[in-house]
């Protein structure tokens, strides 16, 4: 068996390790290399290695580093990290210098599971290789490659689907048990230039219409299920960080996907110019998605957004809220009070920007111009001249002369 750019020797180490229990690699390593043989896709390259066993996967582990000593004749370097409860282990690795370089390796215990009730997190126990393919997101996911033999596994005919290039569930209820597989399916859309197939954009469709989640949007946003609220998040900060955006975003909506998220925000016809606006501000990505919900506090508590992101959309709404009641026209010392008054960040005035809160030239202005503009009187002439001690007053002092030449030359 031979996987571009992965070390020969690394494959026959993992092959030792694995005697005695059948192990396979699974996931993107199978579809990718699939793509870039037989359809000549362009090979994307591998971060790491995700590797399914029958039986424990720590009896593997435990057996790794001999295996690797025997293959490359001297000890190689190996961290050992374990996730979750059902034991999947992150190995990281350092081959010798010209012989692979860094490698991570995921290696998961077969499991099967079911789900207790739609968008929850699923039961899982021990399975056989079958049961942990057919647990998976789409069929072009669901193909293995065994270590021992190289055997391509395709139960669920996921070969004839990567030829015509569609992503379609492996279940009637894929969307109801996960709804984060909705973001899973834009990203590998936009990341490989597929689309869903028929069925399953059919099931997309019937599944959002019928709503099968306990929960509903305008409930209480703690009480959302993991897969409505952080496995999304979670789904949706990898769409935003590390794939072609735009086309994702576009995919959702195309799809009517985004509704999951929020109604408004599926309708919303600014979404991609206010996430590129976003992204030329340098503002994180998500908060600016959320800035067009319906109501953009509560789904980034749905979300469980991290406190930063969730306090500058708070500090954003705030800021609409005062720029409703500033003038048209207005000098730019009065634009200076208004976006420095406290509650309001830099950042925060960035995001009204990019959501189209608010007059877009005197933002722009404050954002790049006005806010790093300084007294033309400095503190300590203030001092000597007035006498002055350091305090609110001399504060004051300094704040009139910075507007006065702001308003006078500006």
């Amino acid at each position: 068996m031979e996987i571009p750019d992965v070390p020969k020797p690394l494959l026959e180490a993992l092959t030792a390790a694995a005697a005695g229990q059948r192990c396979a690699l699974v996931g993107g390593v199978v579809r990718d290399l699939l793509l870039h043989r037989h359809h000549e896709d362009p090979w994307r390259g591998l971060p790491d290695l995700d590797l399914v066993v029958e039986g424990r996967a720590a009896d593997l582990v435990e057996r790794f580093p001999e295996a690797l000593r025997m293959v490359f004749a001297q000890p190689i370097p190996l961290q050992i990290q374990e996730h979750g409860s059902f034991g999947t282990l992150e190995l990281e690795l350092d081959l010798p210098e010209g012989q692979g370089g860094t490698w991570l390796l995921d290696i998961a215990s077969a499991r099967s599971e079911r789900y207790p009730q739609p968008g929850e997190n699923p039961l899982v126990s021990p399975g056989l290789l079958d049961e942990d393919l057919a647990r998976r997101d789409f069929t072009v996911n669901s193909m293995a490659l065994t270590l021992e033999r190289g055997q391509l596994l395709d139960p669920h005919r996921g070969q004839q689907d990567l030829s015509a290039r569609q992503l379609r569930f492996l279940h009637p209820n894929s969307v109801s048990d996960d709804p984060t597989r909705l973001v899973r399916a834009a990203r590998y859309a936009a990341r490989l230039g597929f689309d869903l197939a028929p069925d399953a954009f059919d099931q997309v469709r019937t599944t959002l219409a019928s709503w099968p989640w306990r929960w509903r949007v305008g409930d209480d946003p703690g009480q959302a299920p993991p897969a409505l609220g952080t496995r999304l998040r979670m789904e949706l900060e990898l769409l935003l960080s590390r794939e072609p955006w735009p086309m994702a975003l576009a995919a959702l909506q195309r799809w009517g996907a985004l509704a999951v998220l929020d109604s408004q925000l599926q309708a919303d016809r600014h979404l991609q110019r206010r996430l590129h606006w976003a992204q030329r501000l340098q503002v994180p990505l998500l908060p600016a998605l959320l800035a067009g919900a319906s109501d953009p506090l509560a789904l980034a508590e749905r979300l469980q957004l991290p406190h930063r992101q969730h306090k500058l959309i708070a500090q954003m709404l705030d800021l609409d809220q005062r720029l409703q009641s500033q003038p048209a026209v207005q000098a730019p010392s009065a634009w200076c009070e208004c976006l420095e008054a406290p509650g309001v960040s830099p950042e925060s005035v960035a995001l009204a920007l990019a959501a189209g809160i608010g007059q877009r030239r005197p933002l722009i202005r404050w954002l790049f111009r006005w806010r790093h503009v300084r007294s033309p009187v400095s503190a300590q002439s203030l001092m000597l001249s007035e006498q002055l001690s350091p305090g609110p007053k001399l504060g004051d002092r300094i704040k009139f002369f910075r507007f006065s030449y702001l308003d006078e030359f500006e």
